[in-house]
């Protein structure tokens, strides 16, 4: 760092994404992106905005409000648009956490909480997973602060049911709930249905992943009216053009095609059966995904060498240094014909180590 780079931030460790290599080509399976293109009315929809890029974007994200409404059985005013996910958890740990409301979440979880904890600094609480990698409510139910909850979670991608959220939203009513559902169209249940019940729920979603629109960079959030009137203050006290007009008319393409959208949901949710049940015939352990990853270990080779070895072969994975995940690779779930092939990989691979 600089000698002018303030002091507030000399003990931030940043987050650190997933590798995107230019060195060769590889099967890419490490940052949980989708294996489609975007639906065809998303690219012409952007396309003809990129005619009129001359011009600001709608701040109010009018249109793309007005379709995510009709989506997802809201109002207008109750969404929130940015730029991708990210964005608005950082909006979420600036909102509703402070000296006097700490955040709180899993140990093991999106590696963004802590840094955007220590970003705006504020104190926060990790609660260790239980043994089975699951996150307990009870643990949320008695937490004192702002609760941040990935559902599914990742790396693990396991999740709960509504009813065990639902428990640990309504025991303290004057506590938020922030629902990062960043993975909820693979099998989950979302917590959208509750925002309208609930006023200290909200729920983060994006287009990133079964959406086919990781860079686009488009999320965002649905809860009470009071909420999303927070949130936009802060948008717009910092950018209020923070959705480009290309990705707002993507996102409008997007939500359109339903049939689109189904179809690939489906299509993953196979593929990750598929390529689990693979990797649970070679012996490996295998959390059980509601997520477009899984998350495995095997008995006899350890997760450092596992993910090399792949990664000389040309396939890209995703491996945590922690103690409690070290041996796990985090695989994302790719088309069937890159499922076919880190399964044969995989087995020459534990072959060579006998």
């Amino acid at each position: 760092m600089s000698r002018f780079f303030s002091e507030k931030y000399k003990n931030l460790a940043p987050y650190v994404p997933g590798e995107q290599p230019k060195d060769r080509r590889y099967i890419k399976l490490n940052t949980n992106e989708s294996p489609f293109p975007p639906s065809p009315l998303a690219v012409s929809a952007a396309a003809e905005a990129a005619k009129t890029l001359q011009l600001y974007s709608d701040p109010d994200c009018s249109l793309l409000a007005a379709e995510a409404a009709r989506a997802f059985g809201i109002s207008e005013d109750e969404v929130v648009f940015s730029n991708g996910s990210d964005e608005m958890l950082n909006f979420a740990f600036m909102a509703f956490c402070d000296s006097a409301h700490p955040a709180v979440f899993p140990n093991i979880t999106y590696g963004f909480y802590p840094v955007f904890a220590e970003l705006n600094r504020v104190p926060y609480t990790e609660i260790p997973l239980r043994d089975d990698l699951t996150v307990d409510p009870e643990d949320y139910i008695a937490a004192k602060g702002t609760v941040f909850l990935a559902n599914p979670n990742a790396p693990t991608g396991i999740a709960l049911p509504r009813s065990e959220l639902e428990r640990i939203i309504r025991s303290d009513p004057g506590r938020m709930v922030i629902m990062d559902e960043a993975y909820i169209d693979f099998g989950g249940e979302s917590c959208v249905p509750l925002t309208r019940k609930y006023d200290n729920l909200l729920v983060i979603q994006t287009f990133s992943k079964s959406r086919s629109m990781a860079g686009a960079r488009l999320g965002f959030a649905i809860g009470n009216r009071a909420l999303i009137r927070d949130i936009q203050a802060l948008r717009f006290s910092t950018n209020p053009f923070n959705v480009n007009a290309m990705t707002m008319a993507a996102g409008i393409g997007a939500l359109r095609d339903r049939e689109y959208f189904a179809r690939n949901c489906r299509l993953i949710r196979e593929n990750r059966e598929f390529i689990a049940g693979e990797l649970r015939a070679l012996g490996f352990e295998v959390t059980d995904s509601e997520t477009n990853f899984v998350f495995a270990r095997h008995p006899s080779v350890s997760g450092e060498t596992l993910y090399r070895e792949l990664r000389a072969r040309g396939i890209l994975v995703r491996r945590f240094d922690r103690p409690e995940t070290a041996d796990y690779n985090r695989i994302t779930v790719g088309t069937r014909e890159d499922m076919e092939t880190l399964a044969g990989t995989v087995r020459e691979i534990l072959e060579g180590q006998k």
